[in-house]
């Protein structure tokens, strides 16, 4: 295979890659990750109890966002 066609071939994954990490789509999974790497006797919230709270926390501190 050559090296143009490896490109072409990785391209669509890299660009869902991106796409994925640009609008939090894997938070949650770094978080649960990072959770029971760093604090394994802390319970791990819900999916949905998660976002509430990281929504919660944008609304009250909405830092450089434009709205």
């Amino acid at each position: 295979m050559t090296g143009l066609a490896r490109t072409l071939l990785k391209a669509p994954s890299s660009v869902w890659w991106y796409l994925t990490e640009l609008m939090g789509d894997t938070a949650y999974a770094k978080y649960v990750a990072h959770l029971r790497a760093h604090h394994p006797d802390a319970p791990v919230p819900t999916e949905r109890e998660f976002w509430r709270a990281r929504y919660a926390d944008q609304d009250a501190n909405p830092g450089a966002r434009c709205c």
